[in-house]
């Protein structure tokens, strides 16, 4: 059993409906609950149940674009950039952050990753995530590169999730772990570095200060041949009228002039 913040179930084995396919299944509607004002059933189709994936991950997934908005990021959502979440059929967990879980899973006919973010326990915490959630949200939606994994499209009921492309590859951490005591080539090490400094001038450039960058954070393409940004929970628009000086960040990743503060 998955078990979120909110208090959301997802399948439990004994809830289970058998199909043709040994590993296929669907947990009944009754099967996700909610102990949180904030979280309510998803119906009888879709966020919360598992399906089957058959198909491979698809690396020229549409992503869902930014319109024009007066109001700044983290104050509300586009309409257009939200889903159906009973398009969501939720997979196996992939992955999982300080900030929420990432799952394999599919929106219609596509295979995404779907991260389920923490929703807090406290009045305090809920509003704070969710201003995380719509920030990153709008983060993600205001660019595009070939080094930033894609938007598809997010939902905040009945939880707040954010929907992406599946890079078949694993991370940069991992991939390093997996060769060792071998290490990168000078060619292959490279082109990561490059694929890394293209997605952070794509960022800079459009005023957004990621915040986070770090080897769990970079996703390899099936054939490892290419590098790709993710998670923008922590990222920031960069203004005049803000300074960043909290500390912010993974520690061991951090520049050494932020861990002497």
């Amino acid at each position: 059993m998955h078990r979120l913040t909110c208090g959301c179930k997802f399948a439990d084995p004994d809830t289970v409906v058998p199909s043709a396919a040994a590993a296929s299944h669907r947990v009944r509607p009754d099967t996700m609950s909610c102990g949180s004002d904030g979280c309510r059933d998803g119906g009888s189709e879709g966020f919360g149940r598992s399906r089957p994936s058959k198909v491979a991950a698809d690396d020229s997934v549409e992503p869902a674009r930014c319109s024009d908005a007066t109001s700044p990021p983290g104050s509300w959502i586009d309409r257009k950039l939200l889903v159906d979440p009973k398009m969501l059929f939720v997979g196996s967990k992939i992955g999982e952050g300080a900030h929420g879980k990432v799952y394999k899973g599919k929106y219609g006919d596509q295979i995404v990753a779907i991260k389920v973010l923490n929703s807090g326990s406290t009045p305090e915490e809920k509003v704070t995530l969710e201003d995380r959630f719509i920030r990153e949200v709008n983060m993600m939606c205001k660019v595009k590169h070939d080094n930033l994994v894609k938007f598809i499209g997010a939902c905040k009921e009945p939880l707040m999730v954010i929907v992406s492309e599946l890079l078949p590859g694993m991370s940069l951490k991992n991939y390093l772990n997996s060769i060792r005591p071998s290490q990168l080539d000078m060619h292959t090490a490279l082109g990561y570095a490059l694929n890394i400094a293209r997605a952070m001038e794509c960022l800079h450039a459009n005023g957004i200060i990621h915040r986070d960058l770090k080897p769990d954070n970079l996703l390899l393409t099936a054939n490892r041949k290419k590098l790709k940004l993710t998670d923008f929970g922590l990222a920031r628009e960069e203004t005049v009228t803000e300074m960043m000086t909290a500390e912010t960040g993974t520690y061991r990743w951090m520049a050494q002039r932020n861990q002497m503060l």
